[in-house]
C-alpha cells in the first residue's frame, strides 16, 4: 500500500522561504514519477512540479519556475520542494503526489494515483 506522508508548510512573510517534504512508502514498483499539486481557496486543484522516480529529470508549472526546486533523496524515500520567493498568490494547500508512469510534464490531476494529507502554506504580505 502506497503512503505519502507529508511535513513542513506553515506561515511566512512575502519573499521568504519555505520547505515541504513527503515521505514515501509502498513505491514497489519501477518507473513513477513524485509531484506536488496545490489548491488554493476557491480554485481548482493545480500541478506545481513533478520529478522522475530516479531524479534525474523535473518539470515546473510556469508560475512556480525559477522560485521552488523539486528534489528527491532516494535513501531517505522523501521527496522536497523548495520554495524561494514566495508571494501571496503561493498560499495554498499543498499535496504530495505520486503515479505510475515515465511522462513528467503530466500535469493533469486525473493521471495521480496517491496523494499526501495536504498541508497548509500560508504567505502573508
Amino acid at each position: 500500500q502506497v503512503q505519502l506522508v507529508q511535513s513542513g508548510g506553515g506561515l511566512v512573510q512575502a519573499g521568504g522561504s519555505l520547505r515541504l517534504s513527503c515521505l514515501a512508502s509502498g513505491l514497489t514498483f519501477s518507473n513513477y514519477v513524485l509531484g506536488w499539486f496545490r489548491q488554493a481557496p476557491g480554485k481548482e486543484r493545480e500541478f506545481v512540479a513533478s520529478i522522475w522516480w530516479s531524479g534525474s529529470s523535473t518539470y515546473y508549472a510556469d508560475a512556480v519556475m525559477g522560485r521552488f526546486t523539486i528534489t528527491k533523496d532516494n535513501a531517505k524515500n522523501t521527496t522536497y520542494l523548495q520554495m524561494n520567493s514566495l508571494k501571496p498568490e503561493d498560499t495554498a494547500v499543498y499535496y504530495c503526489t505520486a503515479r505510475r508512469g515515465y511522462n513528467i510534464r503530466i500535469t493533469s490531476v486525473d493521471y495521480v494515483s496517491y496523494w499526501g494529507q495536504g498541508t497548509q502554506v500560508t504567505v502573508s504580505s
